[in-house]
């Protein structure tokens, strides 16, 4: 059974930085990409960044390109985002989420890729 739980989110001023943290268990961790994706009220869906599973290869949302950076630690079967210079129209539920395949070398910046997802954590951005 693939859990995926994250955390660090929480309200920081604009221009501030969190750094969110996703566990996986259930599967082995380095086989698959892993994504962050955020939802905020009344939005789509956004993948705002993906890891491939070698680690070799990163994807960014053209929102988020040169702020946030995705990581993963495979001997923590753990994934990162490191978010600087927030700002408000970053807040919204990011969740962490793993792909249903394993050595996929498809779109990794594709929703479709992903099947498991955390439950989220709430990032607020105050102006």
């Amino acid at each position: 059974q693939v859990q995926l739980v994250e955390s660090g989110g929480g309200l920081v001023q604009a221009g501030g930085s969190l750094r969110l943290s996703c566990t996986a268990s259930g599967r082995p961790f380095s086989s698959y990409n892993m994504a962050w994706i955020r939802q905020a009220p009344g939005k789509d869906r956004e993948l705002v960044a993906a890891i491939r599973w070698s680690a070799i290869g990163t994807y960014y949302a053209d929102s988020v390109k040169g702020r946030f950076s995705i990581s993963r630690d495979k001997d923590k079967k753990s994934v990162y985002l490191q978010m600087n210079n927030l700002q408000p129209e970053d807040t919204a539920i990011y969740y962490c989420a793993q792909a249903g395949q394993p050595i996929d070398r498809g779109d990794y910046s594709s929703l479709r890729m992903y099947t498991y997802w955390g439950q989220g954590t709430q990032v607020t951005v105050s102006s």
